[in-house]
């Protein structure tokens, strides 16, 4: 149930969020050894986010996840997911933060109940 967040203030107007969210969903899945089936990504755009004191473009990420996650595997979804924000959406490695969550199977919600 790996969910992904991102937000950029890169206007997506014009791109194709579709290839997006699909490189982003089965990287996420991938990496953590998830059911894709199960990955949930989010992204909006023309956020207003300031970095370094500047309004270049920038994103913030959040990942949950019931498990899968660690020092190890954080390192690969944040190379991964920088990868392509900065491909994509020519957001800089340097102007991407992103926030892990594991959480406990109680603590998240779906079909009605909780995991």
């Amino acid at each position: 149930m790996p969910s992904l967040n991102i937000s950029t203030n890169v206007p997506l107007e014009g791109l194709n969020t579709s290839e997006i969210l699909s490189e982003t969903s089965k990287s996420v899945a991938k990496i953590i050894g998830k059911p894709e089936a199960y990955v949930m990504v989010q992204l909006k755009g023309s956020v207003a986010i300031s970095f370094g004191g500047t309004e270049e473009p920038a994103a913030y990420g959040e990942l949950v996840s019931i498990g899968g996650l660690g020092s190890d595997t954080n390192k690969k979804l944040s190379a991964a997911i920088a990868t392509i924000l900065d491909t994509k959406l020519k957001v800089p490695k340097s102007r991407f933060y992103i926030k892990f969550y594991d959480v406990k199977r109680s603590d998240f919600g779906w079909n009605g109940t909780t995991f």
